[in-house]
């Protein structure tokens, strides 16, 4: 039998095995301009085989220098894109430093607590006014999301303060009004039925027993 583990691996296995054995046998074609003509239509071949990557910018770029991967690095061809380096494959990206601060309020997020310092470092003024109340509208959003219980004004403007670290003061005259009777407030990906015990499915019970009556 013969196993694709007994066989030589894949450099690029989106490709498949049939595209690696045919560049090796380009690559013995001993006439330089018979070997580029050949490579050409492996490329197109290329191209069939892994069509989303015409999806990429400079595509054409890209299946010539994946034609160069799987060759090795060593195809004496004439190319129509200069040949790429082992290097420029092995360079690791750079690393993505992530907040070393963590996140004071898990309702709330990062983003609320870079958004309350951006408005507490502005003069105060009519704009930053509005801004606060809109803000503190998002925060009690927020937090009804992930805490079923209902939340005062009162809270939702401590935390404000305690997350600015005294530094923005909500002024006396705001206030966020009541929240609406329909208003629901629902989990990233949780359905609003999903969340209240399952009210679909007990609907559903209730029209199969109107059917068994009837």
């Amino acid at each position: 039998m013969d196993y694709n583990t007994q066989r030589e691996k894949l450099v690029l296995p989106e490709y498949g095995r049939h595209v690696q054995k045919m560049i090796e046998q380009v690559k013995a074609i001993e006439d330089k301009e018979k070997r580029s003509e050949q490579m050409r239509a492996v490329v197109q071949v290329m191209g069939i085989l892994n069509p989303q990557i015409r999806e990429l910018n400079d595509y054409k770029h890209k299946l010539w220098d994946h034609a160069q991967v799987i060759g090795g690095f060593d195809l004496d061809i004439d190319a129509p894109y200069p040949a790429p380096t082992p290097q420029q494959f092995e360079e690791r990206p750079d690393v993505i430093k992530l907040p070393e601060k963590p996140v004071r309020a898990a309702c709330y997020g990062r983003n609320i607590e870079n958004m309350i310092n951006l408005i507490a470092d502005r003069e105060d003024d009519d704009l930053k006014k509005e801004m606060i109340r809109t803000l503190a509208l998002y925060m009690r959003q927020q937090y009804l999301i992930w805490n079923k219980d209902n939340v005062s004004e009162e809270t939702i403007f401590a935390d404000i303060e305690r997350l600015s670290d005294g530094k923005l003061k909500v002024p006396e005259d705001i206030h966020l009004g009541a929240i609406s009777q329909n208003a629901n407030f629902a989990r990233p990906g949780i359905s609003v039925g999903s969340q209240n015990g399952g009210n679909f499915g007990g609907n559903n019970k209730k029209n199969r027993n109107w059917k068994r009556k009837k």
